[in-house]
Order: structure tokens, then sequence, then C-alpha cells
């Protein structure tokens, strides 16, 4: 075994891939399911699955996760944008625009990275817990932590999401249409209410598929209009029940490559283990990205893509969504394409 663990989480597939992996499930991105992909393209209709990066709005949804702010570069002390070039050169007849963001990876449409959520673990079998992420990369020198110390640079070295990048996630995709089923209600989807989804939109999860989930969600936040009600929203729409452990059975039998949804969290993001209870706040998150390399999607835009497949009596498609390769990231925006 490497030397970064002597014991693995139960239930984990650290190793599988191999001992030095960063990609996770994503290795079941094979180039056969990239022509599975391919072969669900029957129109040429490609779909946008991004919300507008400056959405939700503001800061109640998430309160440590702000809007981008875009401002101009600089060029011999002058605002780079608008610049007229004969002022500088006389004769040149250009104007010309130049912009830097200023972006929280995860405010709105996004890839969660393997080095996102970690676990406390006795990776060594010493009876002492560390911190440590996916295939036992650890906090602290593969991922920095701000408690470890002022870094620059490059945060997470191993994990970061250019592995993800690198991959190019591209695919067959599978969409779950839990709003057809439950509208706006904020409901706790368990194995069994998945189950007859799956039943009763005969929508069928092969290993290597990507698993898309429209809740409603985003399209809510996009008809707030920058302007959110972040109680409204966090008492809406459905989201899985990973307090369920058969859900968590059910993604590590399924072999799904990666999971995205349009809501924050996939999961309830404001879920705790019963009083006096130990565990995960987000159990979906570490047993996807801790355990099983699954990367997660969220705040993604499905509504128009989902009504179009329920209309058409189809739940597969092409799905191309690489981040940014934005090395040692944690997260990342993204605008996910759908083809149909």
């Amino acid at each position: 075994m490497p030397n970064r663990w002597k014991i693995r989480p139960e239930g984990s597939n650290w190793g599988d891939f191999g001992v030095d992996d960063q990609k996770g499930r994503l290795n079941l991105l094979t180039p056969e399911k990239v022509l599975e992909g391919i072969a669900e393209v029957k129109e040429g209709k490609p779909f946008c699955l991004s919300l507008p990066l400056d959405y939700p709005g503001g800061n109640s949804v998430n309160p440590k996760r702000h809007p981008p702010q875009l401002r101009p570069t600089y060029h011999d002390g002058h605002e780079y944008y608008n610049m007229d070039w004969s002022k500088i050169v006389p004769g040149l007849t250009d104007v010309s625009a130049d912009d830097v963001a200023i972006i929280h990876t995860q405010y709105s449409t996004q890839w969660d990275s393997l080095a996102h959520v970690g676990s406390l673990f006795d990776v060594n079998g010493d009876g002492q817990a560390e911190r440590v992420y996916y295939n036992g990369y650890r906090a602290g020198t593969d991922v920095l932590a701000l408690d470890d110390g002022d870094f620059e640079g490059v945060a997470a070295p191993q994990l970061g999401i250019h592995n993800m990048a690198e991959t190019c996630v591209q695919g067959r995709a599978v969409m779950f249409d839990f709003h057809a089923h439950y509208g706006d209600e904020r409901i706790a989807v368990n194995y069994d209410m998945l189950s007859k989804i799956m039943a009763d939109d005969d929508v069928v999860v092969e290993p290597g598929d990507m698993l898309i989930i429209h809740t409603g969600w985003a399209q809510m936040i996009l008809d707030m209009n920058l302007d959110p009600d972040a109680e409204k929203l966090h008492k809406s729409c459905a989201v899985l029940d990973s307090r369920d452990p058969k859900i968590l059975e059910w993604v590590t039998d399924s072999g799904v490559a990666v999971i995205a949804s349009d809501n924050m969290a996939v999961e309830d993001s404001r879920s705790f283990p019963p009083k006096g209870g130990k565990g995960s706040r987000l159990p979906l998150h570490e047993h996807c990205l801790f355990k099983l390399g699954i990367h997660l999607g969220e705040l993604w835009y499905l509504t128009e893509l989902a009504t179009w497949l329920r209309e058409n009596k189809r739940s597969r498609f092409l799905l191309t969504a690489p981040p940014l390769r934005l090395t040692g990231a944690v997260g990342s925006p993204a605008t996910p394409v759908g083809t149909v």
C-alpha cells in the first residue's frame, strides 16, 4: 500500500484506480462512454446548463461565497478599458479592453474537486484520526489549509480541479427529473422514492454514466432575478436523502462517474447527524468525494433540457462539462453543455 494510508475507509475504492490516482470515478469515462454519449445526439440541439455566473446574487444563499467582481486591468497606470491607442501611438486606430475577475470558484454553477471535502480518518491504523482526502491525500501537505499557515499559489497541488479538467468530462449523461414528480416541494428523496422515479420514467443508469438531477431550484433562483429569498430557497425543491444508507449504497453500486444537480449540495446542505451522534454533516459529499472519488456539480441550470427530454420521452444525452483547468483549485465554475 502507498505510504499515505495503511487502512482505507469501509466502502471506499481507494487504490482501485491506482495508488496515486487523483481522478476517481472519472476513470470510467472511457472512449466507449464518449461514443455512447455521442450516440444520444439525434437533433444536434445544444443546451447551456449554466446559470449566469453572477447568480444567485448577494451572499444570503451561502454567506461565505460572494458574487464575482469584474475590474479593468492597467497599462502604464491607465485603466485598460476602452483604451484609445491613438493617444499612446499617434496614427493607431485600436480601441481595446482587458479585465480581471475576482471570483469565488463555487459561487454559481460549479464542480467540486476531490480536495473539496475530506474526513477525519485513522489511515495509519494507530488510533489517531488524520485529516485526509480521497485516496489518502493529506491535509497540510497535499491539500493546504488556512490553519496550516499562509500559502501562496497552488492550494491543492494534489486532487485539485485541474485533474478533472484533463479528462474533458464528456460522455453519456442520464437525467433524473425530481421536479416532474415533486414540483417545488421540499422533500428528501430516499431509495424507495428514487427507485419509483426510475421505474415510472423508464430511466436506466449504467456504469460510467453521469447522473444529472433536475429539482427546479436553479429555475427558482433565476426567477428571483439576483434578489434571492434564501429562506424560501432552503425550504424548496427535492434533495437526495443522504441519511438513507440505501441511497449511498445505490451510488456505489450504480457506477456513476459524477453527480450534478441544479440545487446547492445535491443533498440537504443544512443536515446534521442526530443529536449526540458522530458523522458527516454532508454524508453524500463524504461518500462521493472522500470515499469514491465522485465529483459533485451544483447549481446547474437544467430546466430547459429537462423539459425537452420529458416532452421527447428521453432521459439520456451527451454531456460536455469540463471545469476550468485551474491548477490547484478545490472547485471551479463550469459552463456545461447538454446535446440531444
